[in-house]
């Protein structure tokens, strides 16, 4: 079989094709930065999503959940620093009108003020905070103003110390969330890679001073591993470390995993020791006391220092979705070429994990497929096509990564026995229908990526 990698534009259409991904408005020429994510689409996500939150949370006893409010105390953000430093550096093209990020075109011709499109005369280098300001309340002044969070961590910072009286929190110990961010992005490209609208899965470990370098090596560890548990060909990672000119100001040291994408290698996730800068801020800023009191220690008082894993849960869905896309000719010797397209999806991830197809409408076959469809609906995701051939029901459950597709035939009729075939391979098997659940769950826990 020969494999093909894939392109941003067949990822593009077989989103489109298939609902994975539409463009936001798009009946009326589409909204730049927006998607939205179809039926199959919204399986992948949430999929990608609780496979990070039982990571985070089920897996560990002292990490707990927060679903913080969207809208905050404007104070909020300048205590953060994103009201001050929040910026990208911004040019325009006084001829064709495009609009650039000074730090992503070349310097030569940014300092002859040439316009890369067009050659056109570019303006002067001005800052441009990436924070959506709106108004709430009727009046719209200054006292009204309030943003739109450019990120989900401020949430968790504000509150570490409800949760720590409510759940009676010991350090070490995390917060994890996942939510809706924005912001407004100068340029916007690469299909879901960079939006102005996106979601976050972000985790907060609160940690002693002096034993932060410790947690830090080993969230990088423990966050590397979630990609192989999950399937990710691993010579796709690489870790890039921020030297002196990209750490952040309130950064003590800072990781980023990135991933080969199409356009070639970009931040997936960012792991940071981001020291207590934060909770010092919003000790400033607030005038409360967010000293961590160690009762175990003779009530030693101390601001924690915070080791952060910050992953974009969009853009693990263009991720798992680069690098599950494979295109097989699967023709015989001899034979025309015969192009499969499939998603090889851990099953875990994979927006339907089995579809049951009867090998024809009629003899009572459709029938009982439906109801072995719902024997397994409470189990598992699942499907049911029962148009068209058997081989163009198995490619359309190819393209959308479904892992096992279950057929029952006339021998099912006779001893109850259905096939079982598996997507990365195409092998088929028999097994009782009374088995195909333990079966299913047993592959599941099996799988290895060929």
């Amino acid at each position: 079989m020969a494999n093909q990698e894939s392109t941003m534009e067949k990822i593009v259409s077989l989103c489109k094709r298939r609902g994975f991904v539409f463009q936001s408005s798009e009946i009326y020429g589409g909204q730049n930065g927006a998607w939205d994510y179809g039926p199959i689409g919204i399986e992948l996500k949430n999929n990608i999503q609780r496979a990070w939150w039982k990571e985070m949370t089920q897996l560990h006893d002292n990490i707990v959940g927060l679903d913080a409010a969207i809208l905050m105390h404007p104070r909020v953000w300048e205590a953060s620093g994103h009201v001050e430093n929040f910026t990208d550096p911004l040019v325009d093209c006084k001829k064709c009108k495009q609009r650039f990020r000074a730090d992503q075109i070349d310097q030569g011709k940014l300092a002859k003020k040439e316009c890369p499109e067009c050659g056109g005369e570019l303006t002067d280098v001005r800052k441009f905070n990436l924070m959506f300001k709106t108004n709430i309340g009727p009046a719209e002044d200054t006292a009204s103003v309030i943003y739109l969070r450019p990120e989900t961590a401020q949430g968790i910072y504000v509150n570490y110390k409800n949760i720590i009286q409510s759940n009676r929190m010991k350090i070490p110990f995390g917060i994890a969330q996942v939510g809706k961010a924005f912001r407004n992005e100068i340029v916007t490209k690469n299909f879901i890679f960079r939006t102005c609208e996106f979601e976050q899965m972000e985790m907060q470990y609160f940690v002693k001073p002096g034993t932060d370098e410790e947690w830090f090596n080993g969230w990088k560890k423990q966050r590397w591993a979630f990609y192989e548990k999950h399937g990710i060909r691993m010579d796709k990672l690489r870790w890039h470390q921020h030297g002196p000119d990209e750490l952040a100001h309130y950064a003590r040291d800072a990781y980023d995993i990135e991933y080969e994408f199409p356009m070639g290698f970009r931040e997936l996730e960012g792991i940071h020791n981001r020291g207590n800068y934060d909770l010092t801020r919003h000790t400033e800023f607030s005038g409360k006391d967010l000293q961590y009191i160690d009762q175990d220690n003779g009530n030693e008082r101390y601001i924690p220092f915070i080791i952060e894993t910050s992953a974009g849960l969009t853009r693990n869905v263009l991720m798992f979705l680069c690098d599950a896309y494979d295109e097989q000719n699967v023709a015989k010797s001899g034979e025309a070429e015969d192009l499969r397209v499939v998603l090889h999806f851990h099953p875990k991830i994979a927006p339907v994990t089995l579809a049951v197809l009867p090998l024809v409408k009629k003899d009572g076959l459709a029938e009982l497929a439906r109801e072995i469809q719902q024997e397994l609906k409470d189990d598992y995701v699942t499907d049911y096509d029962q148009s068209g051939s058997i081989g163009k029901r198995y490619r359309r459950q190819d393209e959308i990564g479904t892992p096992f597709c279950v057929t029952v035939d006339h021998e099912t009729l006779e001893s109850g026995t259905v096939t079982i075939r598996f997507r990365d391979s195409m092998e088929q098997i028999r097994v009782p229908k009374a088995e195909i659940a333990s079966r299913i769950q047993r592959e599941i826990k099996a799988y290895k990526r060929v």
